[in-house]
């Protein structure tokens, strides 16, 4: 199965020069209860980035599939692939979409599931959430706080 799963405001805002423009703990917790472990795959911006915040950490996933157009880009703790949506075709594992924005819309054809994190406060931003045709899928889960609506669609 593929499952997507990202925070964003309502205008879909989903980054501020590689970074999230919100720190919202009870969203950090809940992404990290769905991905710690797991297979994930990420553009290379989107790894840089959490680089940047985990610093000499691990990142906390299981195997880190990286999306990069450079042919020469290696790195020690991830799978480089240079085709993403040969991997969404043919994949029979369980995969977990965790950005950005380019893999998302890649993604979204084949995604089985979309966890999605709406953040009620509205941020500055320069990277969006591509548009989404929410008649493909079904809400199976809503979850309201004082800061996230927390919801989960599954493809019809």
């Amino acid at each position: 199965m593929i499952h997507l799963i990202w925070a964003m405001t309502k205008n879909h805002v989903i980054g501020l020069q590689n970074k999230m423009p919100w720190h919202i703990k009870e969203d950090l917790i809940y992404y990290k209860e769905h991905t710690a472990g797991k297979t994930v795959v990420m553009g290379e911006n989107t790894y840089y980035s959490l680089k940047g915040y985990y610093k000499t950490k691990p990142l906390p996933y299981g195997k880190i599939y990286v999306a990069s157009l450079n042919e020469n880009l290696i790195l020690e703790d991830a799978i480089v692939i240079s085709d993403v949506i040969q991997l969404f075709k043919t994949t029979r594992e369980d995969l977990w979409v965790v950005g950005g924005a380019t893999i998302y819309q890649l993604a979204l054809p084949y995604a089985d599931t979309l966890y999605i994190s709406w953040v009620k406060k509205e941020y500055e931003g320069d990277t969006y959430f591509p548009e989404i045709d929410f008649t493909k899928f079904r809400n199976s889960y809503k979850k309201e706080t004082d800061l996230v609506l927390y919801t989960i669609y599954e493809r019809v």
